[in-house]
C-alpha cells in the first residue's frame, strides 16, 4: 500500500518572495528599517491568572536577495511556487539581570562531570586556563571584514552612544531572518533600530546561541549556525568574528540547530541536515574529518540510532571536530540538553525522539511520533518531562524517569514549530508550556499527572499489558533501524496504529490514541497571519517570532508569577 507523506504547511510563501521570480531568482525587494506597532485593544491573551496584553509588535526588515544567491527551488513536485529561503525567524535573548533569570528551584542540581572528562587530550593547559579568564575574542574584524561570506555590515550610527547609556541590566536581542542578522536592544526606547546587521552573501543563519557562562557587560560569545553548513563565531561588543566549519571541511550540510555545552566556556554542539551532530570547540583550527571508525564490510548504518565515528575520548583533538556522531540519514530537526547537564532529547525528521546519555556517546532510548517527523523538543525545568511537537500537529508530553508518554495535546491545525516551559509559572505540582505552529496560533497548557484522566480503554487493558520499561527489553543499540523513518500521513482522527506502522528500532510501540490521556489547551490565539517559528518566556513577557519577521510581546498580568518572591 502506498501512503502519501505529511502535505507542506498551510501557508504560502513570505509576501517578500511574493513577487514571483526573474531569470530564476527571487524578486529583489528594497531593504527597509524595522517597524514597530503598538496595538491598543489587538491580541489580549486571556488565561486563568489574567490578561496578557500585547504590548509591542516589531517587524524585522527583510533583506533583499544577494545577486549571487542561487535560484530557489522547491523540492516539492506538486508545489507551484518557490520555498522561501528561510525557516524564520529565531530569537537569542540575553540580560546580566540577576532578577530576570528563571527561577532555579526546580532545576535538578549538576552533579555531571564535564564533557570529556578523563580524556588527557582536551585538559586545558595551565596558561589556557589564565587566558581564559581574559574573555578571548574571535580574531577577524566582521566590519572590515574582506570575506566573500560577508556582504557588508550596518551598524546604527548612534549605537555606541546607546550601547553607553543602556540600562546595564536590560535585554538583548539576536535575530536572524533570511540573510540577515540583527543586533537588538529590546530596553531602548528604539528598541526598533538595530545596534548592529550583518548581511550574509552565499548563506542564511538559520539558527544561533548565546553562551551565558561567559556572558558579561562588555562581551557575549554567540555561534551561529548557517544554510551552507559554516558556522560564525561572533563577539558584537568588539565586532570580532571567526569562521568554523569553513566552506563545510568538517561537514557541508546545512546547521539545523546549534548550543553551547551547558558548563562550558569554548564547546558547543551543533545539528546537521544530514542525520549528524557535531561538538567543535571556538578554539581550534578545522580539519578535514575522517572518521576514526572504519566500519566493515557488511554495516548497515540504518541499523544503528548513533554511530561514534569520532569519540570525545578520541586522543587526537588538536583540531576540530572534537566529537562527530552519525544518527541517521535523515534530517536532525532539534535538540535539547536536559537540566542536569548529562542527558540530551533529539529529534528527527524521521518522526523519532532518542533520548541520549551525551557525556557516554549513548542513546538511551527511542520513541516514536504518532506519524509524521518530529519538529521542536524541550525539558521541563526540573527535568522530569520532555516535550516534543511535529507534522502530526499533536504536542506530546513523555515522562522521562518513567520512559513513557504521558499525554497527547489536541489544539493545533498545522505543523508544530516550537515549544517551551514557562519557568515562572511551574511548581512542584503543576507545570506550564506553551507552543506555536503553522497555524498562526500561539497554545498555552497547564499539566500535572494527577489532573491527567486515564482513559477507559487504557484501564480495562492495563492488567494484560506488560510494562513499557521492561527492564529485560533490548537495548536501541540492537534494534534494526528503520532508515525511511515513519513518515505515515493518516486521518488525525484515527485511534488505532496498523501493524505496519510499528518501527522495530524503537523501543516502544506507539500508544494509540484511546490509550492516552488527552490534553487541552488553557489558551488557543491566532497572534498573526504568518507561521510562529519561535516562542520564549521571560519573567515580565512571553514573545514570539515569526516567518516574516513579527517579533512580539505581551506583558504578563499583574502578579502572574507563581511565588516568584522566594525564587530568586
Amino acid at each position: 500500500m502506498f501512503v502519501l507523506p505529511p502535505p507542506p504547511p498551510r501557508y504560502t510563501i513570505p509576501v517578500a518572495y511574493a513577487a514571483g521570480a526573474a531569470n530564476g531568482m527571487a524578486v529583489p525587494v528594497v531593504e527597509t528599517n524595522n517597524t514597530i506597532s503598538h496595538p491598543e485593544s489587538g491580541c489580549p491573551l486571556q488565561v486563568g491568572e489574567g490578561t496578557y496584553t500585547l504590548k509591542d509588535d516589531l517587524l524585522l526588515a527583510t533583506p533583499p536577495p544577494h545577486p549571487s544567491e542561487a535560484p530557489i527551488v522547491n523540492p516539492n513536485p506538486l508545489a507551484t511556487l518557490p520555498t522561501p529561503p528561510t525557516c524564520g525567524v529565531k530569537l537569542s535573548l540575553v540580560s546580566l539581570d540577576s532578577r530576570k533569570q528563571p527561577p532555579t528551584f526546580l532545576k535538578t542540581p549538576v552533579v555531571a562531570p564535564p564533557f570529556g572528562d578523563g580524556n588527557p587530550a582536551l585538559a586545558a593547559p595551565v596558561q589556557a586556563a589564565k587566558d581564559a579568564l581574559k574573555r578571548r575574542k574571535p580574531k577577524n574584524n566582521i566590519i572590515k571584514s574582506s570575506s566573500s561570506f560577508v556582504s557588508r555590515v550596518i551598524t546604527h550610527e548612534t549605537s555606541a552612544k546607546r550601547l553607553g547609556e543602556r540600562d546595564p541590566n536590560g535585554i538583548f536581542a539576536f535575530a536572524n531572518i533570511n540573510r540577515a542578522f540583527q543586533w537588538l536592544d529590546l530596553n531602548s526606547a528604539q528598541k526598533e533600530e538595530h545596534l548592529t546587521k550583518v548581511l550574509f552573501t552565499k548563506a542564511h543563519m538559520l539558527c544561533h546561541d548565546i553562551n551565558e557562562l561567559t556572558k558579561t557587560s562588555s562581551h557575549l560569545d554567540i555561534v551561529m549556525g548557517s544554510s551552507a553548513g559554516d558556522i560564525i563565531w561572533y563577539e558584537p561588543m568588539s565586532q570580532k568574528y571567526a569562521r568554523i566549519n569553513k566552506n563545510g571541511v568538517i561537514n557541508n550540510s546545512p546547521v539545523t540547530h546549534i548550543k553551547w555545552l551547558p558548563g562550558s566556556e569554548n564547546l558547543f554542539l551543533a545539528s546537521h541536515a544530514n542525520g549528524v551532530m557535531v561538538v567543535y570547540d571556538k578554539e581550534k583550527e578545522d580539519a578535514l574529518f575522517t572518521p576514526e571508525v572504519t566500519p566493515p564490510p557488511d554495516h548497515d548504518p540504518s541499523k544503528f540510532p548513533l554511530e561514534v565515528l569520532k569519540s570525545v575520548q578520541s586522543k587526537n583533538q588538536k583540531t576540530n571536530p572534537l566529537c562527530y556522531w552519525k544518527l541517521a540519514n535523515q534530517k536532525i530537526s532539534h535538540f535539547s540538553f536536559s537540566p542536569d547537564q548529562r542527558h540530551l532529547a533529539v529529534v528527527l525528521e524521521d518522526g523519532s525522539l532518542r533520548l541520549m546519555d551525551y557525556l557516554e556517546e549513548e542513546v538511551l532510548d527511542i520513541f516514536r511520533s504518532y506519524y509524521g517527523g518530529l519538529i521542536c523538543v524541550c525539558w521541563s525545568p526540573d527535568g522530569k518531562y520532555i516535550v516534543t511537537g511535529g507534522q502530526d500537529d499533536l504536542v506530546t508530553i513523555w515522562s522521562f524517569p518513567e520512559r513513557k508518554i504521558v499525554a497527547r495535546c489536541q489544539g493545533h491545525n498545522s505543523w508544530v514549530s516550537a515549544v517551551a516551559f514557562d519557568p515562572w509559572r511551574c511548581d512542584q505540582k503543576t507545570y506550564r508550556f506553551g507552543s506555536v505552529g503553522d497555524d498562526c496560533r500561539l497554545l498555552l497548557w497547564d499539566f500535572s499527572v494527577g489532573m491527567l484522566h486515564r482513559p477507559r480503554a487504557h484501564q480495562s487493558t492495563a492488567r494484560n499489558r506488560s510494562s513499557v520499561i521492561s527492564p529485560n527489553r533490548q537495548s536501541p543499540h540492537r534494534h534494526r533501524a528503520d532508515s525511511g523513518g515513519n513518515r505515515v500521513r493518516s486521518d488525525s482522527e484515527r485511534t488505532e496504529k496498523l501493524d505496519g506502522d510499528l518501527d522495530p528500532m524503537a523501543s516502544h510501540p506507539v500508544e494509540p490514541r484511546a490509550r492516552t490521556a488527552l490534553l487541552p489547551p488553557i489558551m488557543s490565539k491566532i497572534v498573526g497571519e504568518d507561521p510562529i517559528c519561535w516562542l520564549g518566556f521571560q519573567k515580565d513577557s512571553i514573545m514570539t517570532s515569526s516567518l516574516e519577521g513579527h517579533i512580539r510581546t505581551w506583558d504578563r498580568p499583574s502578579d502572574s508569577v507563581v511565588g516568584h518572591d522566594h525564587r530568586l
